[in-house]
């Protein structure tokens, strides 16, 4: 009589152990499978793994170069940058000392141009002062020839009178 614990512990040591035959026929057909595989399918496997291998290693190498040619862009870029800031700045300074000379030839020019004012007012005042003066003396002149010739006409309305100035001038005249 068997005891069914003692069976369970059989079969699965059938399964464990297996028998010669067994192994045998699972040996063949394990190398049989290794040399259809290592003859078809082993070198385009190989080949594809190092195409891999390879198009990784230039994956790489392209990437550090594009690490490289980043990195000398930024640094293009920071002393292009520092250039155009130094140009700016420069521009700026130019910009500021044109303004400045721009501005104090303008004051320059002002003040030349508000002293040729007061001059010339100045002189325009001179001029109309030595006409004013003229026209007065002209206005004076007529005035008293007005009234010289009034006061002669009065004086010399009498004939004795006219003949004592005529008498008196030629005197005067034969003197000088």
């Amino acid at each position: 009589m068997r005891f069914p614990v003692l069976t369970i512990k059989l079969i699965t040591m059938d399964l464990l152990i297996p028998e010669f035959g067994t192994i045998i026929w699972a040996t063949i057909g394990f190398l049989i499978t290794f040399l259809i595989l290592a003859k078809f399918a082993w070198k385009p496997l190989l080949k594809g793994l190092k195409e891999r291998d390879n198009s990784i290693a230039q994956a790489l190498q392209a990437a550090e170069s594009a690490k490289k040619d980043v990195s000398l862009l930024h640094s293009q870029n920071e002393r292009l940058l520092a250039e155009a800031k130094i140009e700016r700045d420069k521009i700026l300074q130019e910009a500021r000392e044109i303004k400045d000379n721009l501005i104090n030839d303008a004051r320059e020019q002002a003040k030349k141009e508000a002293h040729k004012l007061v001059e010339d007012a100045r002189q325009a005042l001179k001029n109309e002062r030595t006409a004013a003066i003229q026209e007065i003396k002209k206005m004076v002149a007529e005035l008293s020839v007005s009234i010289s010739e009034k006061i002669l006409m009065h004086e010399l309305a009498d004939s004795e009178k006219q003949r004592e100035l005529i008498d008196k001038s030629i005197v005067e005249a034969k003197l000088n």
